[in-house]
């Protein structure tokens, strides 16, 4: 049960005029609420001058009263409770409908048995008059009501603003050569659009002519800007820097990465939270508790008290103001909408609420190698130099020269050893055994160890072979037709890699690794990054039997990968998350999406579960505990030792509680 909860939902999946229209209907709601507050304001104070109780406390009593003040009072406190009233009074009615009483069933309770008792008194009962508790009661509501509206709002305020990163037009080329600006509805797949410098980025795609950096920051959480050139892929709603781009359309309306993003966001924070259960039973049962303590509290003054019938309906009352679930029904929901907008605007996508949660749970990760642990291409990670005539820097130079022409991805690790480029002449490539070329008037060859062996060149350097063993590709440099030298190449390990997993051990995570590359390199990365454990040679089909072999020792798994040939372990693991989805956010067996392709990244994720596990427990703790030592307060226990709270105070003290829940809420935090 999600008490009045409406304004919790996020944007619809259509960015731009859908999240438009979810804020117009927020803001509409918060408005409506701020207007019946100020207007039942103002029509409070009359009341408060005309009540007879406070007339007397005050000494004035026989100078304010006037022939008819009775009927005045009686007309200004109808308007408060049916204007000021009318939103409790509809969600009363609202809630016995679907057979769910909660705040709105307590808070109209509360104010009609006060109005029904006080109007019968004007017309001729015996008793005393409760029209400025009702008016202070409704004002009190309404203004709790106001402000927990403007900070809920705040829950969803970043996927409002992903909508706005979209520009309202684009400069689209036409097939004549000639620009012409258009709304971004009408651009199509293949389109070829224009961005200037500074620019937003009007559609997902990919880059025609031209090179700029792009600051993706609101899209992937990543502050610096990438370059990006020819062939790469862009996303709409990111800002072109100092070039000029032309790109051809790939992604618009429903498909865009944008739209993905919000709709994803939408449907976590839309999802039941599986505490949220435990909030919803307990919103239930105080209900029954406030209604069923409101009466007994009316029976008990009158009937073993021997009170008035005034003053047991003002406990009563007060019990059932004070009594309200809202806090308890707010508890769970804001934090789920404030954790989830959270994570959206750091680059982490959850589809699965219930697994997100159960990552504070987890005790151990695995992770897929290639392109997660590492970057997925060739690097150089030794240099050895075996003639005293050349020093590593020229080796690498004329290594990378050689290479430079070649597309093998070992040829191209090679050439990106060194930044400065040498031209080579009589380029020929060798084939199955490498490349040569005459670089700086030397002949050069880059050739694998079965050359050595085909032309008998001998290789004796003791450094190669431990290379070799921790399953490294080794290359060797002849200049001349003298060996030189050696470079050793592997995956290359993110600089991220180690990082992440020192932070998961510092949360008692075990960390471990599955690849399909032989013991020796995934020893190697194991050592590194210092791993727990690791799996070497499986085979895509069988990743997710190892993820179940690791279950089974009653542990709960994640299972990291890039949501491609990984999807079957991906949903085997208690939790399922895709690593550098990169623009393709639809990741369908994933439970989280990790727009980076960084591995710090599934630290976060640990963490902002367990925050937010945090913040839900202590919402609810604040929440149920507040009324447990607030009822017996509103039912008069203290009345003794003459401390009594009034329906106005039990007002002051449930609007306290829900806006604390909500500020509590908004104070998640995920930790960098």
């Amino acid at each position: 049960m999600k008490p009045n909860t409406d304004h919790l939902k996020a944007p619809e999946s259509k960015p731009a005029h859908a999240a438009h229209a979810s804020h117009d209907h927020h803001a509409h709601m918060a408005a409506d609420f701020r207007n019946r507050f100020w207007i039942s304001l103002a029509l409070t104070l009359p009341i408060l001058v005309l009540s007879p109780m406070l007339q007397t406390l005050v000494g004035l009593r026989e100078a304010i009263r006037f022939p008819g003040d009775i009927y005045v009072l009686f007309g200004l406190s109808s308007a408060v409770f049916w204007y000021g009233g009318w939103p409790f009074l509809k969600g009363f009615f609202e809630e016995l409908k679907s057979r769910q009483p909660g705040m709105m069933t307590l808070v109209a309770v509360a104010i009609t048995t006060a109005y029904l008792y006080s109007s019968a008194v004007v017309f001729g009962l015996t008793g005393k008059m409760f029209f400025w508790e009702l008016a202070t009661l409704v004002d009190i509501m309404l203004l709790g009501h106001w402000i927990e509206m403007k900070s809920v709002m705040g829950a969803s305020k970043a996927l409002e603003e992903l909508a706005k990163l979209m520009p309202s037009d684009a400069h689209k080329l036409m097939p004549d050569g000639s620009m012409k600006d258009v709304p971004l509805g009408e651009l199509a797949v293949d389109d070829k659009v224009l961005i200037k410098p500074g620019e937003k980025i009007p559609a997902d795609g990919v880059i025609f002519e031209g090179e700029s950096s792009v600051n993706e920051a609101m899209l992937t959480g990543e502050s610096t800007p990438v370059t990006k050139k020819t062939g790469g892929k862009v996303i709409g709603g990111s800002i072109n820097g100092e070039g000029s781009l032309t790109i051809e359309v790939k992604g618009t309306g429903k498909d865009s990465f944008l739209s993905q993003v919000i709709d994803l966001v939408k449907q976590a924070q839309e999802s039941k939270s599986k505490t949220q259960n435990l909030a919803d039973t307990a919103a239930l049962w105080l209900t029954i508790v406030a209604l069923g303590g409101g009466a007994f509290t009316l029976l008990a003054w009158l009937v073993f008290m021997g009170k008035d019938f005034a003053f047991a309906i003002e406990r009563a009352v007060t019990v059932m103001v004070i009594a309200c679930p809202h806090a308890l029904g707010l508890a769970v929901p804001l934090v789920v909408a404030v954790s989830t907008a959270l994570a959206a605007k750091n680059g982490l996508l959850i589809r699965n609420r219930g697994a997100f949660e159960g990552a504070r749970k987890l005790q151990a990760i695995i992770f897929d190698k290639t392109g997660t642990l590492t970057e997925g291409r060739f690097g150089v990670t030794d240099t050895l130099v075996f003639s005293q005539d050349i020093d590593e820097d020229t080796l690498r130079k004329y290594a990378a020269a050689v290479d430079a022409n070649s597309e093998h991805p070992i040829a191209r690790g090679i050439a990106a050893a060194s930044e400065q480029k040498l031209p080579v002449e009589n380029f020929k490539s060798i084939p199955g055994k490498g490349a040569e070329g005459r670089v700086d008037g030397k002949e050069v060859k880059v050739v694998s160890p079965g050359y050595l062996q085909e032309q008998n060149i001998g290789m004796t350097d003791q450094r190669v072979e431990p290379l070799q063993a921790q399953g490294k590709t080794v290359v060797f440099i002849l200049v001349d037709g003298q060996l030189k030298g050696a470079m050793a190449l592997a995956d290359i390990v993110r600089p991220e890699a180690k990082q992440a997993i020192d932070a998961l051990k510092a949360l008692n995570i075990r960390c471990m690794m599955l690849t399909g590359d032989n013991k020796a390199t995934a020893k190697w990365v194991s050592d590194q990054i210092g791993l727990d454990e690791y799996f070497a040679e499986v085979l895509p089909q069988d990743k997710a039997a190892k993820v179940k072999e690791v279950q089974s020792r009653g542990v709960l798994v994640a299972m990291t990968g890039d949501g491609v040939n990984d999807a079957p372990a991906l949903a085997q693991a208690d939790v399922g998350i895709a690593i550098g989805a990169g623009s393709d956010v639809a990741v369908e067996t994933a439970d989280v999406i990790l727009v980076r392709s960084n591995p710090l990244d599934v630290v976060a994720i640990v963490q902002l579960s367990r925050a937010t596990y945090r913040k839900m427990i202590q919402n609810l703790v604040w929440a149920t505990g507040y009324n447990v030592v607030a009822i017996p307060l509103a039912a008069g226990a203290l009345y003794a030792w003459g401390m009594l709270l009034t329906p106005a105070l039990g007002a002051v003290l449930m609007s306290a509680s829900t806006v604390i829940v909500a500020i509590n809420a908004r104070l998640l935090k995920i930790k960098h």
